[in-house]
């Protein structure tokens, strides 16, 4: 598509400078087209570009195909990390026998450019055995280095170029354990030139921050172990915030260096804190398994910081599914009645409306603009209407036989769907 924009645009460029002036409009607008083409095509870690699952400039089309189109599919073995994009490749962290494996493949074609690999054995909680063995966590790619996290909980700084080693943590030599029950599953983030993560286990880890170039630690927080939803960086009462779902907790942190600005307990059963938590204006949306949705405002008092109810919501409750927020609207799945697409109002908390049952186990949620992209754990793809009245599904697409726990990316022409073992691109046009 790039190409041919490009070509497009030197044919027309030539035709100007030789009088054609009236070709000025179309060239402008074939650049703001390939421009908005580039940054669609930007997914660099979990959730997207601003960790909230919204995506940039999609266009839709004019009517939903009935089907999709495979552009290519290749093997890259099991694991829920989610494929990142950026540059015109796509990066996929997975497993293959006792190994994990990277590897950087082509956006357009599919072709292996490079793969990475590192031995990870690894021992199953015996009520995990179903999910595998990982990975859980996905990437973050930032300033040519792309940076994972095993389940095992070893972090590793790869050049993104050519999958080179940059640097790698390990803290076996730190923490009894180095995962949480049911392995490493939160997803790292970049800010301000720090890679953070939580390492360690359950019962005693550290919400870390690394320099992401070079790997040395600049600040960690040992009060509380990982759980399994990644931590987001948002700022209230002008000051750089780290919240993270921990172990029992969910804290907020100063990025500058990392001093604890406030606490609130929080655990679900079996500590399976595992929703990333979501900013909406001044306060954070949370929940967990059986707890509801309910929103908090940090607040600066002085030197002090609290935490203020904000509202709650008892009626809909998320285990594993993170919501997205469009125009002031939630959207996710609650995982009552064996799943339920829900929409709340951000601002109140009122329930605006609640889907059939039974819509599944985990459902991975993107958005752009109006629209709303629910990959369910059976292979199912759904596009709805972001409608604040009703669940108003447009299309559904099967684009997996196998099942579909890791997010997909929203491309500007398609999908990028990992499945059990593979990794594909299906193509709405």
């Amino acid at each position: 598509m790039r190409t041919r924009v490009v070509l497009v645009v030197g044919i027309l460029v030539f035709r100007w400078w030789r009088g054609a002036a009236t070709y000025l409009p179309l060239i402008a607008a074939l650049v703001l087209l390939s421009c908005a083409n580039l940054l669609a095509q930007e997914w660099p870690q979990w959730r997207g570009p601003n960790r909230d699952g919204q995506v940039a400039e999609f266009v839709p089309p004019t009517t939903w195909p009935k089907d999709l189109n495979q552009k290519w599919s290749v093997t890259v073995g099991i694991g829920h990390s989610s494929p990142v994009v950026s540059g015109g490749r796509v990066y996929q962290h997975s497993r293959q026998g006792e190994e994990e494996v990277v590897g950087a493949y082509d956006l357009q074609s599919g072709k292996i450019l490079w793969q990475y690999r590192m031995p990870a054995p690894y021992t199953m909680n015996e009520a995990a055995t179903a999910h595998g063995k990982g990975p859980k966590s996905t990437p973050v790619l930032s300033e040519g280095l792309l940076f994972t996290f095993s389940i095992t909980g070893v972090l590793t700084a790869l050049d993104a170029r050519s999958g080179q080693v940059q640097w790698r943590q390990t803290f076996a030599d730190r923490f009894p354990s180095t995962s949480p029950t049911f392995g490493t599953a939160m997803s790292p983030v970049v800010f301000d030139g720090l890679l953070i993560a939580h390492v360690g286990g359950d019962g005693k880890g550290a919400l870390s921050a690394f320099e992401a170039r070079s790997g040395r630690l600049r600040w960690r927080w040992t009060q509380d172990g990982p759980a399994y939803a990644s931590p987001v960086v948002a700022t209230f009462d002008g000051t750089k915030q780290v919240v993270a779902q921990t172990q029992h907790f969910v804290v907020g942190l100063s990025v500058a260096d990392g001093k604890r600005l406030w606490t609130l307990p929080f655990t679900t059963e079996y500590d399976q804190n595992c929703v990333t938590p979501v900013v909406f204006q001044d306060t954070i949306l949370l929940s967990g398994l059986f707890k509801g949705l309910f929103a908090v405002r940090p607040v600066k008092r002085g030197l002090t910081w609290t935490v203020e109810s904000f509202w709650q919501n008892d009626t809909v409750s998320m285990y594993m599914s993170t919501p997205v927020v469009i125009a002031g609207r939630l959207f996710g799945l609650s995982h009552r009645n064996k799943g339920q697409f829900v929409a709340v109002d951000a601002s109140t908390g009122k329930t605006l409306w609640i889907a059939v049952g039974r819509q599944g186990e985990n459902a991975a949620i993107a958005a752009s603009a109006n629209l709303l992209f629910s990959l369910t754990d059976d292979g199912v793809m759904t596009v709805a209407a972001a409608n604040p009245s009703a669940f108003q599904p447009l299309q559904r697409y099967d684009v997996a036989s196998s099942p579909t726990w890791a997010s997909p990316v929203v491309l500007n022409d398609g999908f990028m769907i990992k499945d059990e073992g593979s990794l594909t691109y299906w193509r709405l046009r």
